[in-house]
């Protein structure tokens, strides 16, 4: 704590959406991230976004993925909360989508997974599963077309075996952007095919 204190008193901690002082992500910024709007993508049904891909949300999820502002794992997670209930009632299992290792280790592990553990932590009945792993041959997916995306994905998005969920729970995806729903709709695809059920995808974001 005393060190974190020293820290912003040498660097002084600004909002992630907006650059006000003294705050990681301020008041008005978080209006942004509101009520779970509707997402349509081809072959993605029930799948919603906070915000569109733009302004203080799309600061936000750089600044968090990319540059290392993991204290946005809180404000982030807490706004996915504050929406889930509106899309699935009762015991549901949070599932976050997987990043390449090359990715997750240049930020210093799965963000999607830290930002599912804060969300949980909100949520009496919910529980985090990390039940879908990247393999290595997946190319970063930056400049990629939609049908190119999806090719990116086949084979390489799968269950994890090493956390294995409980059939009879169903899941919610949870992502930081939908673009093209390449990802999202292969995560469906993965948790199906251990005949897990699909409540929905939930994202931060997503673009127009």
């Amino acid at each position: 704590m005393r060190s974190s204190r020293l820290l912003d008193l040498i660097v002084p901690q600004r909002c992630a959406g907006c650059a006000a002082p003294a705050t990681a992500w301020c008041s008005w910024c978080a209006r942004w991230l509101g009520a779970p709007v509707p997402v349509s993508r081809p072959g993605l049904s029930s799948a919603y976004a906070l915000a569109d891909y733009r302004g203080p949300p799309r600061r936000a999820v750089l600044a968090y993925k990319e540059r290392g502002r993991r204290e946005l794992a809180v404000p982030l997670g807490g706004a996915l909360a504050a929406a889930l209930p509106s899309i699935r009632a009762g015991p549901v299992m949070l599932v976050p989508a997987p990043s390449r290792p090359a990715a997750a280790r240049s930020r210093g592990g799965q963000h999607m997974t830290t930002v599912a553990r804060r969300c949980a932590a909100l949520l009496p009945d919910a529980r985090v599963v990390p039940a879908l792993r990247m393999d290595g041959r997946a190319a970063d997916s930056v400049g990629l077309d939609a049908e190119a995306r999806a090719a990116n994905l086949v084979g390489r998005l799968r269950p994890n075996p090493r956390h294995r969920p409980p059939a009879e729970v169903p899941a919610v995806v949870l992502d930081d952007v939908i673009t093209t729903g390449a990802t999202a709709t292969a995560c469906v695809a993965a948790l199906e095919s251990i005949n897990v059920p699909v409540a929905a995808v939930l994202a931060l974001t997503a673009t127009p």
